[in-house]
């Protein structure tokens, strides 16, 4: 079984590896002319309740779009947009957004130490697994697995991710794996992952 499964990822990582390969970035950015308001021209959104798209992983951009075209993940903003994108569309913007620098965020200096314990280590205690065992050390993701980038990302963004996941308001997470995570994590310890994250390099 465990062989089965090895081969699978390698199949779902070439597979991946395939998806981001057909975005045109500069078809993209042509198309991106309706992601401006809210994502910024550069993918650098200008509110922090929005995601900023820069630099995230292709396959990640392309899943997120996908689902919301599809009703799997849902917000009224984000549905109605994605509803007319076809797959060349998705592909095209998600080469865009993916290869735009990301701008820095900042980190509130009162909740990063144990934000920072949070993200390495996890809450052994209450069973809150590391962030970092999936998003990797510096926030950077694992593109293969589809976990995405996540440092610099704007913590107010990152603290309504984590309580939709925590509340069954977004359910479009790998085996439930997020959703597993963050139901153990109390309010203070969601915020202060955030604001370390936002500050992360």
């Amino acid at each position: 079984m465990n062989k089965w499964l090895v081969s699978v990822s390698i199949v779902l990582a070439f597979t991946v590896t395939g998806v981001q390969a057909a975005g045109d970035a500069d078809a993209g950015k042509t198309k991106s002319a309706t992601c401006l308001a809210c994502h910024g021209p550069d993918g650098n959104s200008p509110n922090p309740i929005w995601p900023k798209l820069a630099g995230q992983h292709p396959s990640y951009i392309i899943k997120q779009v996908s689902d919301f075209k599809a009703g799997k993940r849902e917000d009224p903003l984000m549905t109605p947009m994605a509803a007319p994108l076809n797959d060349q569309d998705i592909q095209d913007l998600a080469a865009y957004f993916s290869g735009q620098t990301q701008s820095a965020g900042t980190a509130a200096a009162d909740k990063v130490e144990l934000g920072e314990k949070l993200y390495r280590a996890g809450n052994m205690e209450t069973g809150v697994a590391a962030c970092m065992a999936c998003h990797g050390p510096t926030g950077i993701g694992n593109p293969a697995a589809n976990f995405p980038r996540i440092s610099g990302q704007h913590a107010d963004y990152l603290v309504k991710t984590m309580k939709d996941f925590r509340d069954g308001k977004r359910t479009n997470d790998l085996n439930k794996m997020m959703q597993g995570v963050v139901a153990k994590m109390t309010d203070k310890e969601i915020e202060a992952v955030a604001q370390y994250v936002q500050g992360l390099r």
